[in-house]
């Protein structure tokens, strides 16, 4: 398949300087890329501090589009920093304002397709990126964006594409990343591993730009039982950017799995307080009850369902992680089946796909469980929770064959992937023997 051979020449691909050849705004492109290199001079604020600077900056210069680019990016990368999608209500109130007054800012152009990433409007994303490449085609960032929202969307062919061309204008953090993602969902895991630490030994200008590649090869380690190499990763993505939540998170998966409940309990509540994050809620939800903690236990729980109760009444329809966790602990099967079939409406993926097959597991429709999960195992990806899934799906069935195969997978990769899943996949595997 095209996807599974794509993206192998990337640490011999030449660097081609963006923009090499002339466009028509090349003018304007060029400020763009001034406006990058003004918060790469920053960049060694905090993110509050650039905030406070740029909004400084604009009050003493209201009209100065430029600032106001700068100050939407330092948003953003609040966003990724903190999860506080506040940030992002004001970044994109700020460019549409840019481009209410120059429809041609190229640089406000780039941030409203970041924008629309977060927000998950990923055909939107697509469409925008699209116009952004035929407008700047050497610049790299384009066709990474057009790579995000293509395999958001499950047409991984387009992605291995967009991001292909990223590499080959500019192989760096932010390429590099792409492509050892790309490569992990291809079960290529050594390369992945290698590519991931070429973006890490790129670096960037922006701390946390670095820790999520850490986070991200810790999780690649940790899904294939490195438990070591996942620790390393994770303290030291905590080295570049400390009480990073998803890096402290990760660092309590670890405890987890070595049956240290007290770390796994403190780094993850550390994560939490951090960020709200209903995965966060279910893992100590998980941790305090294997810690014989019933009562905390039951706090998590609450937690969880208060979150979606907020949800709920924001409108939100679609969580594919919280459908995730009602499937994992059979809290509200139905619910998780209405979240991941509301996902699959803007989302593509093979792992949208997993939490549909997942939910439709729970809710009993083993058949239609059992077609979501062939989609979701199309590229064989070293993920065991997708092979526990289809192990378990394969048991109601009675493939009692097919399910050994499938679990035997799981527990390969990693013996304790999941605190309360491991050992149902293991009881299971033993039961069918």
């Amino acid at each position: 398949m095209r996807s599974i051979r794509i993206l192998l020449a990337l640490v011999v691909v030449p660097t081609i300087p963006a923009l090499a050849q002339r466009t028509p705004d090349v003018d304007r492109v060029n400020q763009a890329f001034q406006n990058h290199i003004l918060t790469q001079g920053t960049a060694a604020l905090k993110t509050d501090d650039r905030i406070s600077m740029y909004a400084t900056l604009i009050r003493t210069e209201p009209d100065n589009l430029h600032y106001q680019n700068l100050l939407a990016g330092a948003y953003i990368q609040k966003v990724r920093e903190s999860m506080d999608y506040g940030y992002l209500d004001r970044a994109s109130q700020v460019i549409e304002n840019v481009l209410a007054q120059d429809s041609k800012d190229y640089e406000a152009a780039r941030l409203r397709t970041e924008i629309a990433l977060e927000r998950h409007q990923f055909k939107l994303a697509a469409e925008y990126s699209q116009a952004l490449t035929e407008w700047a085609s050497n610049d790299a960032w384009n066709w990474g964006t057009l790579g995000d929202a293509w395999i958001e969307m499950g047409d991984y062919d387009k992605a291995a594409d967009a991001y292909q061309k990223m590499v080959n204008l500019h192989p760096d953090l932010a390429s590099y990343n792409r492509a050892a993602y790309f490569r992990f969902i291809n079960n290529d895991v050594d390369n992945a591993e290698k590519i991931m630490q070429m973006a890490i030994n790129s670096g960037s200008v922006m701390a946390e730009n670095t820790a999520w590649c850490e986070v991200e090869l810790g999780k690649m380690y940790m899904k294939t039982g490195k438990l070591a190499d996942a620790e390393q990763a994770y303290r030291t993505a905590l080295r570049y950017f400390p009480d990073y939540h998803t890096a402290l998170a990760g660092l309590a998966q670890v405890q987890a799995a070595r049956k240290d409940w007290p770390g796994a309990i403190a780094n993850m509540r550390k994560a939490q307080q951090s960020t709200p994050f209903p995965d966060y809620a279910a893992a100590l939800f998980d941790y305090y009850t294997a810690a014989g903690q019933p009562a905390e236990a039951a706090k998590q729980k609450d937690t969880v369902e208060i979150i979606d109760r907020l949800g709920q009444a924001g409108k939100e329809k679609v969580n594919r992680n919280l459908a995730m966790i009602y499937a994992d602990h059979d809290w509200n099967v139905a619910r998780a089946l209405e979240l991941a079939r509301n996902e699959l409406e803007f989302r593509g993926d093979i792992y949208t796909y997993d939490a549909l097959a997942w939910a439709l597991y729970k809710n009993k429709r083993y058949t239609e469980a059992a077609d979501a999960m062939q989609k979701a195992l199309r590229f064989q990806t070293p993920e065991p929770m997708f092979f526990y899934h289809a192990g378990l799906i394969d048991t109601a069935l009675g493939k009692k064959d097919e399910a050994r195969e499938m679990l035997k997978k799981a527990l390969a990769l990693n013996p304790d992937f999941d605190t309360r899943q491991a050992s149902i996949a293991g009881k299971t595997l033993k039961d069918l023997s």
